[in-house]
């Protein structure tokens, strides 16, 4: 496991959320135009606003991963399981290099 390389990935990914979340913020608070009077109009735009608010959570909690992944590789932790404090396997982090569970703490949190 190449902890640089996890670092980088892991700060281009914060990167990238971070303008996402910028984008759909404002899309969510800084709207340009008054609702439509047009009811059909209304329908679809209250349904794109649940799915730009569900995109926006999603890579908030996302982006509070990545940077809790950075904080544990500053801290010397990031190894070491969040919930049983045994080894996070190499492979794992490579895969999802956010997870703070192993393999076994995370199975057991996802029945």
């Amino acid at each position: 496991m190449n902890l640089e390389n996890i670092i980088e990935e892991l700060n281009t990914r914060k990167t990238e959320l971070e303008s996402r979340l910028e984008r759909t913020h404002k899309h969510i608070y800084q709207k340009d135009g008054p609702v439509s009077a047009n009811f059909n109009e209304q329908v679809k735009e209250t349904e794109n606003d649940s799915l730009v608010m569900a995109l926006d959570a999603e890579g908030a909690a996302e982006l509070a991963q990545v940077r809790n992944a950075l904080q544990r590789i500053s801290d010397g932790v990031y190894q070491n399981c969040a919930h049983c404090g045994e080894s996070i396997s190499g492979d794992r982090l490579e895969a999802i290099p956010y997870t703070d569970s192993c393999i076994r703490c995370a199975s057991q949190s996802n029945p």
